[in-house]
């Protein structure tokens, strides 16, 4: 097995999402899961900032446009928090831009679909 990036920060993470899984389900709207990760994360003493802003600095300047990550955990791994039916292609854009923007190595996406937790790495 290969060298995992952040590996037991991942695992504490992944635990919170399991349990907010399990207590809450599927059907929420992603502001409800986020409350819940919230709550687990200060429960269990793990470092975040919810609503990271992240500016663009393009040559001399910084463009207008702002990125907000959804949580910021560990100072170090970005977890994007989605409630679809599916992820697509622009949930894994975002995170990446998220990754770029903020020099960061690891990104978890998450969607609480209705039946099920799905969960994904993405490494720069």
């Amino acid at each position: 097995m290969g060298n995992i990036v952040y590996r037991e920060e991942s695992y504490q993470l992944l635990g919170v999402l399991f349990e907010v899984h399990n207590q809450l389900g599927g059907g929420f709207l992603e502001v409800v899961y986020s409350d819940a990760i919230e709550y687990e994360l200060k429960l269990r003493d793990i470092l975040f900032e919810r609503e990271k802003k992240y500016q663009v600095n393009y040559k001399d300047t910084i463009l207008p446009h702002h990125f907000f990550a959804d949580f910021v955990c560990f100072d170090k791994i970005i977890l994007e928090v989605k409630s679809t039916t599916h992820t697509h292609d622009v949930h894994v854009a975002q995170c990446i831009n998220y990754l770029k923007i903020s020099g960061m190595k690891l990104a978890i996406l998450v969607n609480f679909e209705a039946d099920k937790l799905i969960h994904q790495r993405l490494v720069l």
